[in-house]
């Protein structure tokens, strides 16, 4: 039994995508970064609460034969002056983030914790994104869209932020919100420990 500690339409559509079956269940872990966190840790600390708060809630329903696995995640995104920006608060917190990375390369960083009774497994993938420059009026009428205001950093490069960008240096599906082919070998991993657990005679 595949959880995914998570409502992002994003990923629900991503691990559809990639062939998963899955269920959702929302996790209330606040995203809050703690004074001084590296963006990395952050990502990947949040992603374990996510993963473990779902886990907990659930854990009567694992099974031998349908064994618990649940899969959390959580995205950052890094300006080219480093401030970690996370999803806008208002509307002028979405213009003001869209001015840090206009015109620069940035970081997109998603923490992805995998936990099933065998243990947890936690890693993180990092992908640079470049954004060409923005007048006001392009923020402006950006923000009307809706698009900005769910999203880390305040775009979505799937959807009409995608004109503005020209480059990205690796895994694309990490800038949606969940680095597939990263997530597919943990959930396989844990697949596996969990079959030789199974396997393994008491």
């Amino acid at each position: 039994m595949l959880v995914l500690a998570s409502t992002s339409p994003r990923r629900k559509e991503l691990l559809t995508q990639a062939g998963f079956n899955f269920r959702v269940h929302s996790s209330l872990v606040p995203e809050e970064r703690r004074e001084g966190e590296d963006p990395i840790v952050l990502a990947t600390r949040l992603a374990c609460e996510k993963a473990q708060a779902v886990f907990t809630e659930l854990a009567s329903q694992d099974s031998e034969n349908d064994p618990l696995l649940v899969l959390g995640a959580d995205t950052v995104v890094v300006s080219p002056a480093k401030e970690i920006l996370g999803k806008p608060k208002d509307a002028n917190d979405a213009a003001r983030m869209l001015r840090l990375l206009a015109g620069g390369t940035h970081s997109v960083i998603t923490g992805v914790a995998v936990i099933a009774r065998t243990g947890i497994e936690v890693a993180s993938e990092l992908t640079y994104v470049t954004m060409t420059t923005l007048s006001e009026v392009d923020i402006e009428v950006y923000i009307n869209t809706g698009e900005p205001m769910d999203k880390a950093g305040a775009y979505a490069v799937q959807g009409y932020a995608a004109a503005w960008i020209p480059r990205i240096h690796g895994c694309y599906f990490n800038v949606v919100g969940l680095p597939l082919a990263l997530v597919s070998s943990m959930l396989e991993g844990a697949q596996k420990r969990l079959q030789k657990e199974t396997a393994t005679p008491v």
